[in-house]
């Protein structure tokens, strides 16, 4: 089984990717009005390219990159993608299509894009991926993540789809691929951290009133130093606190040795805050 795989943007070179690499580190980071646009946008092109000259008349299940607990920044791209793809499917016939998840357990927490493609296996390859079988039977499967750099992810996927005996139609989708072999997998970090620098630079797009939260910008908040994270997590309002520490618990970060000063912080935050409100 040989899957379909399309990228709406192929990185060439350094410098000029095709889309705004501002714009990508701010995706990356929770700006949801770029999810939004990023979504719509890799919808139009698989429409465009693949969909319009070979129409799929069946089921279609689209599935967001691989998490835990906390969703990754793909879900929110993915969001948009859906809405896209289905206004664009009913109106030639099709089926609105159905969602499904990538279960992920995950066992490290270092920065997953400055590794080279044979430290990216090396991690990954303890990971552990689940998906519900039976409910995929029958289905036209769409795997949606946001880039492509050594395809260790897809080899993921299609490790799961091989150990599942998965005999469905399958589309790897993505926002942008590395193309060019000569480029050095770091390429990812560099659009990553792009516009944030630091902790400070999440403030604006978290108040932004378009943000949607993920797995990278807990990590990253939580990988601050103390310092900076203390007088981060002040400039925040309760609910923000709360999502955070809630989020952290259920990805079992609290059980990581590198989060767990900032965590405890947290904890005493929200107890203080809570005892003030009492008395």
């Amino acid at each position: 089984m040989i899957p379909y795989s399309y990228s709406l943007h192929k990185i060439n070179d350094t410098v000029n990717f095709g889309f705004s690499a501002d714009d990508y580190s701010r995706f990356k980071f929770g700006d949801d009005s770029v999810a939004r646009y990023f979504g719509q946008d890799l919808a139009e092109g698989f429409i465009r390219y693949y969909l319009q000259e070979n129409f799929i008349t069946g089921q279609i299940v689209v599935i967001s990159s691989p998490y835990c607990f906390i969703p990754t920044a793909t879900f929110a791209m993915k969001n948009a993608f859906v809405s896209h793809l289905n206004r664009w499917l009913v109106e030639h016939g099709g089926l609105v299509v159905q969602e499904a998840k990538v279960h992920r357990t995950i066992t490290y927490k270092e920065d997953y894009g400055g590794l080279s493609a044979e430290e990216r296996m090396n991690l990954i390859g303890n990971d552990s991926f689940h998906i519900d079988k039976d409910f995929l039977e029958g289905k036209t499967l769409l795997f949606l993540d946001d880039i492509r750099i050594t395809g260790s992810h897809e080899r993921m996927i299609l490790k799961m789809v091989k150990e599942y005996n998965l005999k469905n139609d399958i589309h790897m989708l993505y926002f942008a691929e590395l193309v060019n072999k000569n480029i050095h997998p770091n390429i990812e970090n560099h659009l990553n951290y792009h516009q944030v620098k630091s902790v400070f630079d999440l403030d604006e797009i978290i108040k932004a009133g378009n943000f949607a939260v993920n797995t990278r910008i807990v990590k990253y908040i939580l990988n601050s130093d103390f310092e900076s994270f203390s007088v981060f997590i002040a400039q925040q309002n309760m609910a923000f606190i709360n999502n955070l520490y809630d989020l952290s618990l259920g990805n079992s970060y609290h059980t990581i040795p590198a989060y767990e000063e900032n965590l405890n912080h947290l904890k005493s935050y929200l107890q203080l805050q809570q005892n003030c409100k009492v008395s």
